[in-house]
């Protein structure tokens, strides 16, 4: 066994594979995967063969289209059938409102070119007559779908992997990671069979390597405690049965081809055919999470005793739905773990603190995902990043210390009993919820306020009726404008014409500070860095030079910084910081001219956002100060400045922006006041009007102005200039990432588009852009609804000679191509009249 290496990779089930044979064929020809047992004996071995391409995710559509893609290759390249059978995936709906999912799903695909096809009750009746249809509204259906053997897939992806010179060694264990500054000494231990048990050896090892991956799938746990990080991949029960030969459709097969896939959201299953019979594979309530401390070391290709009460109404609803499985009998059985995360996605990408460790773990479709994260997570790792926006997989999405045992289990258990719920975009899920919550928030909840979670803190999305009882937000949900739209626009209206406060204390905030401070901000962001007292919008660059991070920059003294970054990344803004600080003093030295410190304060500081017209009125109220009528005006309190001012009783460190493209300022707060600056607030804004605004109403004014989103308009597959950032890029400094970003050029452009959309229904910005001729050009990354200008509106990335504003395109919606134009950059207030409004 090779003791140095270039890559580790250690877990041989599909996805451990798959990495191994990417990373060969990206050109690294030092690999070795390591498996404790045989490959495919974790939850590979039991995997129900399917390949979904469903996911509303950007990312996720593009890693699973790579992976059937690839399947289909298999065999020319490695001799060895992947046994992939294209037969199709029907998916069915029960209702309206499972139409209008696939609907909005069907714009997505249509953005990633993955082929669908929409189906009638009658079409499908005709096609496969053994499915009963009177009660379905529709299907979509993908003809390139369907389903395969994964021990197949994986010992072909396996042997392509030797073909290209990966070692793969089984029956090792690793039982220890170390650091050593430029490599991994990872600790193995051979394992032998004794007893029935797989047990360690006296045969140990140490393998160098300059970097590992870790796909252990359901052992995440033990991975997680060995480097000593938060890893929240854990196991759920997942059930499926396979029938005995069901006469009916032996008789269908003598003159017809096979079934595809089935799957009836509505009743949370997915069905196909099994040598003449069928196997049934539910999503049910109260699945539980097993494994929540590791895995015992006696369980192996092991199954858990069956729980078929737990889903006997799905069995029911699989019998309505084919009903010559009723006279059927039970074949065969299964119970086995399958790994999930808090919101279903895998954790893919570089893990927490730690140089030169991937993670590749909490895969619950690892079968479908396996070609695509493999093929991803190389280029990371060997190009530095990947050709998609990897950040909504990135492990540092569940980070920090506010992370647990029991948070991950009961979330993930969530998440499974999630997979066929309906999916809305304005979906809030409950379970273990409230947890992180700012003062504030009883007396919001109060005020009716109807709460999102944004990295466990919970934010007010909009406020309801007072009366409102514990369903309301549920009950609302919609692919169309929810129960909630009419408050959102309430609130968006008053920031407009009045006065609104929301509540932003979920945003990550970072300090940097010490005699280095300014000249590592100067090289880590792409702006000039502010003066005392000032702020500037920058970004933190990759080394390919797209965006990484958005920061608001504010300089409190010479070597002084307060960063407030997007509150649902505070650990993926964190560990970025932390690792450029490291590089920062790795190449300038750690003197004391150089030195500085990174401090997260996000828990420190509350945040108020007050904005609209009457802003300044309502703040002079209670502003205390030798001069109150001047202290907010534009001489001594400009745009994009900061100050230390006292509002009543509280020290605020007031910055005057606004998200909303109205006069406004960020009311940063002590946390420990922060109620009584609301109240304070609430109390002095009665009498201008002052409205309690949730985020919702907040995205859409930011459209109206062009305000780019991290995660949305801003990642890691645009360059700021692509992004229309030019104005926050100084072009005559070093910064890190620039040569790179003016290498790549403009690729597309970011555009905001007024749309001419239907009456009950506005974009999400996950939809395709056409030409009115019908040619995809682009595709939406926000969307919403305009009170400004009476309209839905939209921002995302076309083509840069479709940019110019007047151009006519197409956006579809709902299923329908709807007239889109493209505006002028904020086409709100564009002069920024309002902003800058003095007084």
């Amino acid at each position: 066994m090779k003791t140095h290496v270039k890559a580790l990779v250690v877990g041989g089930g599909a996805v451990g594979t798959s990495i191994a044979y990417h990373l060969a064929r990206a050109g690294w020809d030092d690999v070795m995967l390591l498996e404790r047992d045989e490959l495919t004996s974790g939850s590979t071995w039991h995997a129900a063969d399917l390949l979904p391409y469903f996911n509303m995710s950007y990312a996720t559509t593009h890693i699973h289209d790579h992976s059937i893609k690839l399947y289909k290759t298999l065999e020319d390249e490695t001799g060895l059938n992947a046994g992939f059978y294209v037969v199709g995936n029907l998916r069915m709906a029960q209702t309206d409102a499972r139409m209008d999912e696939y609907r909005l799903y069907a714009a997505t695909a249509e953005t990633v070119g993955v082929p669908f096809e929409w189906m009638t009750p009658d079409q499908i009746r005709e096609r496969w007559p053994l499915v009963r249809t009177e009660d379905l509204k529709g299907a979509l259906y993908h003809p390139t779908d369907g389903y395969i053997n994964p021990a197949d897939v994986t010992m072909a992806l396996a042997r392509g992997a030797r073909q290209r010179g990966v070692a793969i060694e089984r029956r090792w264990q690793v039982d220890g990671y170390e650091w050593k500054g430029d490599h991994w000494d990872v600790a193995v231990t051979k394992m032998v069979e004794k007893g029935g048990n797989l047990v360690p050896s006296d045969e140990t090892g140490v393998i160098h390597a300059e970097h590992v991956v870790t796909a252990t799938g359901n052992h995440a746990q033990r991975t997680a405690k060995m480097l000593g990080i938060k890893i929240p991949a854990i196991p759920v029960e997942h059930q499926y049965i396979v029938t005995e030969p069901d006469p009916a459709l032996v008789e269908y097969r003598k003159t017809h081809g096979e079934h595809p896939v089935l799957r009836d959201a509505d009743a949370k299953w997915y069905v196909r055919e099994e040598r003449g019979g069928w196997i049934l594979g539910p999503y049910e309530r109260n699945a539980p999470a097993r494994f929540e401390y590791g895995v015992p070391d006696s369980f192996r290709a092991d199954l858990f005793p069956l729980a078929l009460d737990r889903i006997e109404e799905e069995y029911m609803s699989f019998i309505h739905r084919i009903p010559s499985s009723e006279q059927v009998g039970l074949k065969d059985d299964y119970n086995g773990p399958i790994c999930y995360t808090p919101d279903g996605n895998p954790l893919l990408g570089p893990a927490p603190g730690l140089r030169n460790m991937w993670l590749a773990e909490g895969f619950s479709f690892g079968i479908t995902a396996a070609g695509g994260a493999g093929h991803y997570l190389a280029q990371l790792m060997v190009e530095g990043e990947a050709a998609i926006d990897m950040a909504s997989l990135d492990p540092r999405r569940y980070g920090g210390d506010w992370m647990t045992t029991e948070y991950a289990a009961r979330k993930n258990e969530e998440a499974y009993e999630h997979v066929y719920i309906l999916h809305h975009p304005d979906e809030e899920r409950p379970a273990c919820r409230p947890l992180r919550t700012a003062p504030a928030y009883d007396r919001q909840k109060a005020m009716g306020a109807q709460f999102g979670c944004v990295n466990g803190w919970e934010r007010p999305n909009y406020y309801g009726p007072l009366d409102a009882p514990d369903s309301f937000d549920h009950d609302g949900r919609s692919f169309r404008r929810g129960g909630w739209w009419q408050y959102a626009e309430a609130e968006a209206q008053a920031i407009r014409e009045e006065v609104g406060l929301i509540d932003a204390t979920a945003f990550a905030k970072h300090r940097v500070f010490g005699p280095g401070a300014a000249a590592f901000l100067d090289w880590f962001t792409c702006n000039r860095l502010p003066k005392v007292g000032r702020i500037n919008l920058t970004y933190a660059l990759t080394a390919h030079g797209t965006v990484r991070t958005e920061y608001t920059i504010v300089r409190l003294a010479e070597d002084d910084f307060y960063l407030v970054s997007a509150g649902a990344w505070e650990a993926y803004d964190g560990d970025h910081l932390r690792r450029a600080e490291e590089d920062w003093f790795a190449t300038h030295g750690g003197g004391a001219a150089n030195w500085f410190g990174v401090e997260n304060v996000t828990t420190k500081w509350g945040v108020f956002a007050i904005a609209g017209p009457k802003a300044r009125a309502v703040l002079q109220e209670v502003v205390k100060d030798a001069d109150p009528a001047s202290v907010l005006s534009n001489a001594r309190f400009p745009w994009l400045s900061a100050r230390e001012i006292e509002l009543g009783m509280c020290p605020v460190r007031a910055i005057r922006v606004a998200y909303t493209g109205e006069l406004g300022w960020e009311l940063h707060h002590p946390i420990e006041m922060q109620n009584y600056l609301w109240d304070l607030l609430m109390k002095a804004g009665a009498a201008h009007g002052l409205k309690a605004v949730g985020a919702r109403a907040q995205n859409w004014l930011r459209q109206e102005k062009s305000y780019r989103a991290f995660g949305n308009e801003l990642g890691r597959d645009a360059t700021p200039l692509e992004a229309g950032l030019d104005r926050f890029v100084d072009l005559s400094k070093h910064f890190y990432g620039k040569a790179a970003m003016e290498k790549t050029g403009i690729r597309s452009v970011c555009v905001t588009l007024r749309i001419d959309g239907p009456a009950d229904a506005d974009p999400w910005g996950r939809e395709a852009l056409y030409l009115p001729d019908g040619t995809r050009v682009g595709r939406l990354t926000s969307g919403g609804y305009s009170v400004a200008f009476g309209q839905s509106i939209g921002m995302g990335y076309v083509r840069p000679d479709l940019a110019a504003e007047g151009t006519a395109l197409k956006v579809r919606i709902m299923g329908d191509l709807w007239d889109a134009t493209v505006t002028c950059d904020s086409p709100y207030d564009p002069k920024n009249a309002t902003i800058r409004a003095d007084g």
